[in-house]
């Protein structure tokens, strides 16, 4: 059983990491091209996903805690609710009298 330890962890990180490169857009891969950076996870077990979890992976916008599990969350710039419009302000109002 504790033979297998390290490959279950090794085989968690690799697929951890590619399954990440893979859902990351590729305008935002760091340092190489998205295709390089899978052949280096799948070629180097170890060291693959720790360079891509280091100097692949996107950077994180924002505080702490402000992004997913795969990648920063992007939100929409919030704008304030809509004022209600006053009788004199509305033209339907206006044309009926």
């Amino acid at each position: 059983m504790t033979r297998a330890l390290p490959f279950v962890v090794e085989l968690a990180l690799v697929l951890y990491a590619l399954i990440d490169c893979l859902q990351t857009d590729e305008i935002l891969v760091r340092n190489l091209p998205k295709i390089v950076w899978v052949f280096i996870i799948l070629l180097f077990p170890f060291v693959g996903p720790i360079a891509w979890l280091v100097a692949g992976r996107p950077e994180r916008t924002g505080p702490a805690g402000s992004g997913t599990l795969w990648g920063p969350r992007q939100r929409a710039p919030r704008q304030a609710p809509p004022r209600p419009k006053g009788p004199d302000d509305d033209p339907d109002f206006l044309k009926g009298l």
